[in-house]
């Protein structure tokens, strides 16, 4: 039977470790909630509104943002404690995924205006349209 260590030293390695491996955790959920490329390129749509409908579900990023927030919780944390000796490498990457997290909810946000706009353009064109073969 191995001998518990309650050197405050040795828990706290542990803790930094473990506190390293939950933000790890987390920008891997992150990771596998983001959008699939294909998804977001490619559509099936018989019409603009259609690829725009597919492309604005395409872009949800689901629980993604919720994951870099606890990363970054984790990574806080941490960092401030100074448990990480090199956490550059998820500085970063916690940088990196919230950029491209902001980046596609704008774009979702850009759509879901397109999808409004399209079909009022269109509506408006047909007026427009109909009103010139009347005259």
């Amino acid at each position: 039977m191995s001998q518990s260590t309650f050197d405050d030293d040795d828990l706290f390695g542990e803790a930094a470790a473990e506190t390293r491996a939950e933000v790890e955790d987390h920008l891997r959920a992150a990771r596998a909630e983001l959008p699939d490329p294909d998804a977001v390129w490619e559509t099936d749509a018989d019409n603009v509104l259609g690829a725009l409908n597919g492309l604005k579900s395409a872009l949800d990023v689901g629980d993604a943002v919720e994951s870099v927030r606890s990363a970054k919780k984790a990574y806080v944390l941490g960092e401030r404690a100074d448990a990480f000796e090199d956490a550059d490498d998820l500085k970063a990457e916690i940088e990196e995924l919230e950029e491209l997290v902001a980046d596609i909810e704008a774009a979702a946000e850009e759509v879901a205006s397109l999808t409004g706009a399209v079909p009022a353009i269109r509506g408006a064109l047909q007026d427009a349209a109909d009103d010139g073969d009347d005259e």
